[in-house]
């Protein structure tokens, strides 16, 4: 937005869950004409989901619902000359069904994609009867992309589901991006060699499970032959049972005010994600600071990547253990791994690069 609004005049409308949210606008007013926060309290998300059960919408899609918010944005373009509407994610799509004006919608990833990969992971007895009746309804309530202009995926791999899932809609490929002034390559200390980071925010159910089952299944084995070596767990609103993790050898931070600070302090990143669908930030973050990152499927097919260009793929366990124990042992290697990702993430991962590709799909669509 920051790069964008440098040629457009830009408005907000968004949804705040907690109130402190609201203290941080003033960090985005410069970018926005208007900005629009409405307040939507967890406890009216959750009675819109207790309705939605005797619906057929996504839970997903009832937790964002909001009468307010749809009077708001009717209001809004009725008394404003707008060209185009640009939607964030599957859930925000709601509002924009019924506007007859040219609209985007960008998906962080595939939706339905994640919630396939999530039913097919072993979860608990609960979530094995929850996620198959919310992939349902999610994959019939995805057929109403077809109205909007153009649709939006981070990655190849997710544009070509989409492409392959719903033929009468029109997909096309907007890359996520990393900031290459915040994760800034800072000469990069490759001598360290004993610390393991994951970051993400920790009540996020793919990272909760990517962080189990590393604990559980994978570290313990890459102790065995690398003493003295810890894991670092980094990201805001760690749960319970991720709390619970820490020890001698785990060290949960919660909140991280510089996390930048963090990838400096790692010798490799992991992403040992088994659910989930678009690109992992985490990755793209280590590599435009240069450090080496191991990761599963998840988070690497769609980096459209060789492995060993930044990222080493590791699909199964035993894979996973070896590449980081290999990148451990080798100040070689995680220099090597690390550049080239440097190098990959300033040619086809910088904002400023990605802005202009949505700016040419914005002039698209106006332009039809």
């Amino acid at each position: 937005m920051r790069r964008l609004s440098e040629k457009h005049e830009l408005h907000l409308l968004t949804f705040a869950e907690e109130k402190d949210d609201f203290s941080r606008i003033d960090k985005i007013e410069p970018f926005f004409k208007s900005i629009n926060v409405l307040h939507l309290p967890k406890w009216r998300s959750y009675l819109s989901c207790l309705v939605a059960i005797f619906q057929n919408i996504p839970f997903q899609v009832a937790y964002f619902r909001s009468g307010k918010m749809k009077r708001t944005l009717s209001d809004f373009i009725r008394t404003n000359n707008i060209d185009l509407v640009y939607v964030q994610h599957i859930r925000m799509a709601q509002y924009a069904l019924d506007l007859d004006l040219p609209k985007i919608l960008d998906l962080p990833d595939a939706f339905s994609l994640y919630w396939t990969r999530r039913k097919n992971t072993k979860r608990p007895w609960y979530n094995r009867l929850f996620d198959p009746i919310e992939l349902q309804r999610l994959k019939k309530y995805e057929t109403r992309m077809r109205v909007f202009s153009l649709n939006l995926a981070c990655s190849v791999e997710d544009r070509d589901y989409l492409r392959s899932s719903y033929k009468d809609a029109d997909f096309e490929l907007l890359r996520n991006g990393v900031d290459l002034e915040t994760f800034k390559f800072n000469a990069h200390d490759y001598g360290k060699d004993h610390t393991i980071l994951f970051t993400g925010n920790m009540d996020y159910a793919p990272n909760v499970d990517a962080v189990h089952y590393f604990v559980e299944e994978i570290f313990p084995q890459i102790k065995k032959e690398m003493s003295g070596v810890r894991l670092i767990i980094a990201g805001q609103r760690p749960i319970e049972s991720v709390r619970r993790l820490a020890n001698e050898t785990i060290e949960v931070t919660g909140f991280v005010q510089d996390i930048a600070e963090m990838y400096n302090s790692a010798s490799v990143v992991i992403a040992p994600l088994r659910f989930g669908a678009g690109t992992q930030n985490k990755v793209l973050e280590a590599m435009a600071m240069g450090v080496p990152v191991v990761c599963t499927d998840i988070g690497f097919k769609g980096l459209e990547l060789i492995s060993g260009q930044g990222v080493i793929h590791a699909p199964e366990k035993n894979d996973f253990i070896k590449a980081v124990i290999s990148l451990l042992k080798d100040r070689e290697l995680r220099e090597k791994v690390g550049q080239e990702g440097l190098q990959i993430a300033r040619e086809k991962f910088s904002w400023d690069g990605i802005s202009k590709q949505l700016e040419s799909y914005w002039e698209q669509v106006l332009h039809e």
